[in-house]
């Protein structure tokens, strides 16, 4: 092939882009469909999360833009000139086209802004949860959208369960042993089943079933000790392999029916960027990393705990829906958001104590907190505890927020961890430890989770375990504990009489004992031992 038939036929391999509407059509078309994300992105190969960012701004590229630029087309063809013997004859008109707001975006109604597939019943059916009366269908079964509707039904009341049966949602397909950074496994409904012969959740865990993601769990394990004969540490490595789509999977399984669609590449500020390509963006993490200065004179048994489950508890902290938007001149914090923050933070007088709340900072001055760091010093600044001044806000990127985010995720990892302590099973323990930590250790501009870019997440998540350990000092504090050593998100070194004030054990509401040393003399500072 001579050089100017190898530069044609490069020439000929490079395909212009297909094109794609305004994200706000691309809603639009879906909407007038009458699909919901759910079922457009398994059609695609992609997760609800993905197609919402499609349909938020972010554009995909490659074979996943011509598909998803295909079915558009084919959408909007469909919806101009709709076929004769698809409309039903009781129908006149195709679905009216979504009310459009004074921004020109289309307003989704107060049900299906907040949802995937959700529709209004015109009659009432019973809660797959609670088997109360629901007024709403999401993802095909009747539901409370809101928790607290969901209620125990009254003793000595039938449940409408056993009154007829109506199909409930079964465990999700196992987690894929191995899955591309765009693609997520598919979610359906297994044969209906009476609820009456299914255990009624608490109240509170709205949308899911509390055991279905950690079924799920437990059939990834089963199915990785299967593939390894039995090899433990063999099914031990595969899982960790896998541990960072595994977790995004399981997300994708807990987030079925969820209120809040998950923004998973939004617009982020240049202070979540880093400054170059190995080295940290603007925020401030406040990680203690604090050793007393002096001891009580005499020698003294210090007790090394090590905190279960750091950052796993963390994942309950308050996370920005949205994308973040700028305020500034003193406008206060609005608890109903979270972000980030820009703060002078206030004096600290009780180093000789207690670790300060922002961390050891050399550098004096006005610094970007996470929410979790300003809700802390707002708390210690308060009348409860009054152990310092508030901290002065500058500025702000903020979202709305929401605590219960990925609290369904959490429980289901919990429930996992509990089940495997109990059951002796330490594969799985270390299995959902992997999927967890990872996960928060890889949301932000980690190139092993291409789903899912959300840094202000990863930092707001990994200061919440900072948050957590700092309030335990102050409980060891204030139960007359002598604090030596605050460390990271799970080491806390404490002399005197622990036990009762926190419960030994492997539960993370527990604490277990990482080592015990006798440290101090009449005159003798703390002792310095090597960061765990």
């Amino acid at each position: 092939m001579s050089g100017f038939d190898a530069i044609d036929s490069l020439l000929a391999s490079v395909a212009p882009e297909a094109g794609l509407p305004d994200a706000a059509v691309r809603r639009e078309l879906r909407e007038q469909a009458g699909l919901s994300k759910a079922q457009v992105a398994r059609t695609l190969g992609v997760s609800p999360s993905t197609l919402a960012g499609w349909e938020t701004g972010r554009d995909p590229s490659g074979e996943a833009r011509t598909k998803y630029a295909y079915l558009l087309d084919g959408l909007a063809a469909k919806i101009a000139t709709p076929d004769a013997s698809d409309i039903p004859e009781t129908e006149t008109a195709p679905p009216p086209a979504p009310a459009v707001s004074g921004s020109g975006e289309p307003s989704a109604s107060p049900v299906d802004d907040e949802a995937d597939d959700v529709e209004a019943l015109a009659v009432p059916e019973s809660c797959v949860l609670c088997s109360n009366p629901a007024g709403q269908r999401v993802a095909g079964f009747p539901q409370h959208l809101d928790p607290a509707d969901c209620r125990p039904v009254a003793a000595g009341a039938p449940a409408a369960a056993e009154q007829e049966a109506t199909p409930a949602p079964a465990a999700p397909s196992p987690l894929p042993s191995a899955r591309s950074a765009n693609a997520r496994p598919e979610h359906r409904p297994a044969q209906p089943t009476r609820r009456a012969e299914r255990p009624r959740p608490p109240v509170g865990r709205a949308f899911q079933l509390a055991g279905e993601p950690a079924d799920l769990i437990g059939r990834v394990v089963e199915a990785a000790l299967a593939a390894s004969e039995g090899d433990v540490e063999a099914a031990t490595a595969a899982l960790a392999r896998k541990a960072i789509p595994d977790a995004m999977a399981l997300l994708d399984a807990t987030r079925i029916g969820g209120r809040y669609d998950v923004i998973a590449h939004p617009w982020m500020p240049d202070i979540l960027k880093r400054q170059s390509s190995r080295g940290a963006d603007q925020v401030w993490e406040a990680r203690p990393k604090w050793t007393r200065a002096h001891l009580p004179p005499g020698e003294h048994e210090v007790t090394a705990l090590d905190i279960n489950g750091a950052y796993l508890s963390a994942l309950k902290t308050h996370l920005p829906l949205g994308q973040l938007e700028h305020s500034s001149g003193g406008v206060g914090h609005d608890r109903r958001r979270a972000g980030v923050h820009l703060i002078t933070p206030p004096s600290w007088d009780h180093e000789d104590v207690l670790p300060n709340p922002i961390g050891q900072r050399d550098e004096p001055g006005p610094l970007w907190v996470t929410e979790p760091t300003l809700r802390l010093l707002l708390r210690l600044s308060g009348p409860k505890y009054a152990l310092c001044d508030p901290p002065e806000i500058h500025e702000s990127y903020t979202s709305g927020a929401t605590e219960g985010l990925l609290e369904k995720f959490r429980i289901a990892l919990k429930d996992a961890r509990d089940t495997a302590i109990a059951d002796g099973d330490e594969v799985t323990l270390e299995y959902v430890k992997a999927m967890y930590s990872k996960f928060v250790s890889t949301m932000g501009t980690s190139n092993y989770n291409r789903e899912l870019y959300r840094p202000d997440w990863m930092h707001l998540i990994r200061s919440q375990a900072f948050a957590n350990l700092w309030m335990k000092a102050l409980k060891a504090h204030d139960a007359g504990l002598t604090v030596v050593r605050a460390m990271g998100t799970d080491e806390l070194h404490v002399i005197g009489d622990w036990r009762r004030v926190f419960p030994e054990g492997r539960g993370v509401t527990e604490v277990k004992i990482k080592d015990i040393y006798t440290a101090g003399t009449a005159d003798a500072a703390a002792p310095h031992t090597e960061e765990a």
